[in-house]
């Protein structure tokens, strides 16, 4: 299914599935940024706002972007706040439209599966760092995508699969790299912990250099 068809199909039962990658995902984000200072954040692919909250708390400007104007709609409904921007684009098309200033932290959250050319995403998200700025990628592992483990929900009609795009770490480091944007920190998050199984989420800190 289309990407933007499917959040908006999704949208209103989002919060409320049975989700581990999405819950995980939030707290590697959670852990990962808790050092980090920040005072204006752009998250890409804020969904319903599950991580936008945490952000608001933490920053004194965030500009939340989703592809989905369904996903969107919930997040202003949760998430009411004078520092919080919202807008629906598409972080693939040609250039970043919607952003004309510079960010102390571009965030990714389960976003990057579902984008075929990484690189110029990398291009336009370190055209909107500040020198010393940091990028946040948490996603789905590439173990799990491996393993055929693709976002999906159920729906009246059946369950719905998502488009997506397998990409090695090293996808990310180099892509990111190219636009001077360099690895700081990576940590993979289990379910239940459990180091032995497959890590369910892969999560990121790149530094743009000063």
């Amino acid at each position: 299914m289309e990407t933007r068809q499917a959040y908006d199909e999704w949208a209103s039962q989002y919060d409320t599935n049975n989700n581990k990658t999405r819950d995980l995902e939030g707290l590697a984000l959670r852990k990962l940024l808790a050092g980090i200072s920040f005072d204006r954040v752009l998250e890409i692919g804020c969904g319903t706002g599950k991580n936008t909250g945490w952000f608001v708390k933490k920053a004194k400007e965030v500009t939340a972007i989703d592809l989905s104007d369904k996903m969107l709609a919930r997040a202003k409904e949760k998430i009411v706040s004078d520092k919080v921007h919202y807008e629906q684009a598409d972080i693939t098309l040609l250039s970043w439209t919607f952003t004309d200033k510079l960010y102390d932290l571009v965030s990714f959250s389960l976003v990057l599966e579902h984008i075929k050319d990484l690189e110029h995403i990398f291009k336009e998200a370190a055209k909107t760092l500040r020198p010393g700025g940091y990028i946040y990628i948490g996603e789905l592992h590439p173990y799990k995508q491996y393993s055929g483990t693709k976002a999906r929900f159920d729906t009246p009609d059946g369950l719905q699969t998502l488009a997506c795009f397998d990409h090695n770490i090293s996808d990310f480091v180099q892509a990111a790299k190219k636009y001077g944007c360099k690895l700081v920190d990576i940590q993979e998050y289990f379910d239940g912990d459990n180091r032995k199984e497959i890590p369910r989420i892969l999560a990121m800190i790149l530094m743009k250099d000063l």
